[in-house]
């Protein structure tokens, strides 16, 4: 049965109320409803030509605050339960791999072994020339990140010998418990690139949005072959999906047609179905109230 995650927009004024105490109680109540993820996304910072967002046009203003997704994640763990704490993405070359691995690992502690990480490049070349970073150089400056980030995780002392960056004898701690793998997500089209970051350090991929059901289930053919040839199993893939919001003649959410979208796509290998809050409801207490409907219909239609 597919997992269902719930966008929840950390940035904005929807949810800034009481210094985004409203964005908490909505994380809250997704995870009493039994909502399987959260996922929070990410701009470290925003320069005024948004053109380069190639989605239809860009969700705020360049000064619009935009929390950081994993120190919010950090408080978020500390006021639920079960509920997974996702990012998608976070931006992680912006971070360092170091900085980066430390973060996600603790975080992760904290939290009980709830992150998933989903990681990408971004779009905009402002954020890497605020980092004094080279934007042209975003794939292999991802890719060092994650090397260094399982590095990390994996053992002590850690050593990574990259043509972007070499060390050893590192010692970074905490890392995950033994047996315990954090999650990598990497997002993007299936260049070659992505297909060989996400086999050697990933373990689940996130489509660029509208993405078809045809993309989908050619992706994760592609993929699956990928795991295969790379000496990894298959059935080990992750895949996120898109829950499509189907409405009735009134306007009202049509529950069950909408998660018959989520079967279609768990047909073709897809394992995790995320929904924008926002795509519920556009009054954020309403789309949480209809959170416990959504649900169970969900498990309903996989039971």
């Amino acid at each position: 049965m597919p997992t269902l995650s719930l966008n929840v927009p950390n940035f904005g004024n929807l949810l800034a109320a009481d210094d985004f105490g409203h964005l908490l109680k909505v994380c809250r109540a997704a995870d009493t409803a039994g909502v399987d993820r959260l996922i929070l996304t990410d701009h470290v910072v925003m320069g005024p030509d948004t053109s380069a967002y190639s989605w239809g046009a860009f969700p705020t203003d360049p000064d619009a605050p935009w929390l950081e997704p994993m120190t919010v994640l950090a408080l978020v763990a500390g006021q639920t339960e079960r509920i997974r704490l996702g990012t998608g993405i976070v931006i992680a070359a912006l971070r360092g791999g170091a900085v980066l691995a430390k973060t996600a690992a603790t975080l992760d502690l904290l939290s009980g072994g709830r992150v998933d990480l989903g990681v990408g490049t971004g779009w905009q070349a402002k954020e890497y020339e605020a980092v004094g970073l080279d934007f042209a150089k975003r794939g292999p400056l991802l890719d060092d990140t994650l090397a260094v980030c399982r590095a990390l995780w994996e053992g002590a002392p850690a050593a990574v010998a990259r043509p972007g960056i070499t060390f050893d004898d590192a010692h970074c701690s905490p890392r995950p418990a033994a047996g315990r793998r954090i999650p990598i997500w990497v997002s993007g089209t299936l260049s070659k690139a992505v297909v060989r970051r996400l086999t050697t350090w990933g373990d689940g991929w996130i489509p660029i949005m509208g993405a078809t059901d045809d993309d989908l289930g050619a992706g994760i053919e592609r993929l699956r072959d990928a795991f295969a040839d790379a000496g990894r199993d298959p059935a080990e893939l992750q895949v996120r999906g898109r829950l499509t919001v189907e409405r009735t003649g009134s306007g009202a959410v049509d529950l069950p047609a909408t998660v018959a979208n989520a079967a279609a796509q768990a047909r073709l290998g897809v394992t995790d179905v995320s929904v924008a809050l926002q795509a519920l409801d556009a009054d954020p207490d309403a789309a949480t109230a209809l959170l416990p409907e959504l649900v169970a219909a969900f498990r309903a239609e996989f039971s």
